[in-house]
């Protein structure tokens, strides 16, 4: 029988460089998509999908992240004051019960595995989920929550996938496959950010992993890989010199890179016109935007 995945790893322990000089004061995973924090798409993701332990990989500079998930008395006894119910729920989904969330430091950026090999201590011998929070995905159903339920037929460890073009697959790691069912692909090697022209295919891997506890264990066995870091991909391609599985799985729905410039504004433009409440009035406001700069041409 198949364990339950109920903890989950967010790394966030990165400077947001890409983000100055907002990421200065702000952390990077506070930054607004809408009207709501990228971290708080990530955490509702991990609800979707059955998680109950929150597992933070921080930095120096991250309370705000930690004050986030905090109860706020003054502010909800205000609004409950002024009548303004609708707010208090909204304010309800950023709160987190005392214990639900463990805050681990990572001091050196040592790259994403080591990232989340910090957390090891808490994850015991449990199956585990890890979300990277500048993934962010537009689903029916949330992506976790299509990984949970494809993970209890395979076991095994899991990670997310899209396809990319050839030109970008020097930025992710890449999975070789030997035979797909449906959504879900076995893979026989992995490899993480290929240079241009080697990768074994078009199969990236994205910011979702549901790991094997025994993934944890590999980091004393794998020497510092890609950009001189220890990478995750390579403790997980580790499994499968030993024998055990990994699996890829094309998630349904769509991927945005907030961790770039254009990956957000992209995402903003996305998530506002797919809210009822703002659709209409930004709807017109593009088109009056793109009918004036054809004017201009």
């Amino acid at each position: 029988m198949k364990r339950k995945v109920t903890k989950a790893i967010f790394p966030v322990a990165g400077q947001g460089t890409r983000f100055l000089p907002a990421t200065k004061s702000v952390p990077k995973e506070i930054m607004t998509l809408v009207d709501r924090p990228l971290i708080q798409y990530a955490i509702d993701e991990a609800r979707a999908a059955g998680i109950e332990d929150f597992i933070f990989v921080t930095s120096r500079g991250k309370s705000a992240l930690e004050d986030y998930f905090d109860h706020a008395p003054d502010l909800e006894s205000s609004l409950r004051d002024a009548g303004k119910t609708n707010l208090l729920e909204v304010l309800q989904d950023t709160n987190m019960d005392s214990g639900a969330i463990a805050y681990i430091r990572q001091h050196k950026p040592l790259g994403l595995g080591h990232a989340v090999s910090c957390a090891r201590k808490l994850i015991g011998d449990e199956p585990f989920a890890v979300i990277l929070p500048d993934d962010v995905i537009a689903a029916e159903k949330p992506c976790l929550k299509q990984m949970v339920e494809a993970y209890q037929e395979t076991g095994g460890s899991m990670v997310a996938t899209m396809e990319v073009s050839p030109e970008q697959t020097s930025s992710y790691g890449v999975l070789d496959v030997s035979n797909q069912d449906g959504a879900i692909s076995s893979v026989k090697a992995m490899v993480e950010k290929p240079p241009q022209g080697t990768a074994p295919s078009n199969l990236a891997v994205i910011g979702r992993y549901i790991l094997s506890p025994k993934v944890l264990q590999n980091f004393s066995k794998i020497n510092r890989g890609a950009g001189g870091e220890f990478q995750l991909t390579d403790a997980i391609a580790h499994e499968l010199t030993v024998g055990r599985e990994v699996f890829g799985y094309r998630f349904d729905g769509q991927r945005f890179d907030c961790g770039s410039k254009a990956g957000f504004l992209q995402a903003t433009v996305a998530f506002a016109l797919a809210r009822p409440d703002l659709r209409e009035e930004f709807a017109a406001f593009l088109t009056q935007l793109s009918a004036q700069k054809q004017a201009a041409q």
